[in-house]
């Protein structure tokens, strides 16, 4: 489903809800846009359990500053895309990073259609791209904080609390409570069970999700992105360490590859681990991360 856009304006900022399917699922996101042609189009993957909301201050910097249009959008059975009770999701991660990604990117594609497409990948935004078809639509991808992690990848003391939410209680709570009750363990935003089973079983195992190969997940096209990509790691990021990044990068083997570390200083803050780089306070960074 594309939704109509209103005609720019010059030097006129919009914002506009939309809303498009993945399949027999709705999803509910905004397109940022200038208020002249764009430059170019992105379309934001968010992480695991973190709002559309949350990406709306670079979101609009990409609008207003770069003249690139942006949509952010909530995976299904989460965020603004909740249409049912958290219990009753079937979803799984796999869904929200090949299912969900390929009918945001289709969503975008269709609405500017002559206007080069960008994707822009945070954690797991960037992480499922050699699954989805159409690769070479794609103009340019920017990674962010995106790698494949295994448990042990953690450095100590982080990798306790990590060892904590796979194999400590939340497990078991998850199970009884039929979903994973991220806000009241005050460890993130509420997620449907399956997304947490899986993405359990990707981090506690070496070779991540290539058991899933042939049944969640297609097989995989690792040639099929020969786009520009970037690789941005963050230096104190625990949760996805930059050596995690420059591991992923082995998915992209017929892209042309580049890779950069952004550290708290070039932010001007104190930490940004795995979320802040997209808060505005980071904002002396953004310009680095599309660059």
């Amino acid at each position: 489903m594309t939704a109509p856009f209103k005609s720019p304006v010059p030097d006129l900022f919009v914002a506009e809800d939309v809303t498009f399917f993945s399949g027999v699922h709705r999803l509910r996101g905004q397109v940022f846009r200038p208020g002249t042609r764009p430059k170019a189009v992105a379309v934001l993957h968010g992480a695991t359990g973190v709002p559309a909301r949350f990406y709306e201050a670079f979101a609009r910097w990409l609008a207003q500053e770069k003249g690139i249009a942006c949509l952010t959008y909530d995976y299904r059975d989460f965020g603004a895309s909740l249409d049912q009770p958290l219990g009753a999701s079937e979803a799984k991660i796999s869904d929200w990073g090949v299912h969900d990604q390929q009918a945001a990117r289709d969503f975008v594609a269709n609405a500017f259609p002559v206007t080069p497409l960008w994707v822009i990948g945070h954690s797991l935004g960037g992480s499922c791209l050699p699954f989805q078809h159409n690769l070479d639509q794609i103009d340019r991808v920017i990674t962010v904080a995106s790698g494949l992690v295994h448990v042990r990848d953690h450095p100590w003391p982080y990798q306790a609390l990590a060892r904590f939410f796979w194999f400590g209680p939340v497990p078991l709570i998850t199970w009884v409570m039929g979903y994973m009750p991220g806000k009241a363990l005050r460890i993130g935003a509420n997620i449907p069970a399956g997304v947490y089973w899986q993405w359990r079983r990707w981090c506690t195992r070496r070779d991540f999700f290539s058991p899933d190969f042939g049944g969640d997940l297609p097989f995989p096209d690792w040639a099929g992105v020969t786009a520009r990509v970037k690789f941005v790691a963050i230096s104190d990021d625990e949760l996805t360490p930059p050596k995690t990044i420059w591991k992923a990068m082995q998915c992209y083997p017929s892209a042309a590859k580049t890779q950069i570390t952004v550290t708290p200083s070039d932010a001007g803050v104190e930490t940004l681990g795995h979320l802040n780089v997209f808060t505005e306070k980071a904002r002396a960074a953004w310009e680095m991360i599309v660059a």
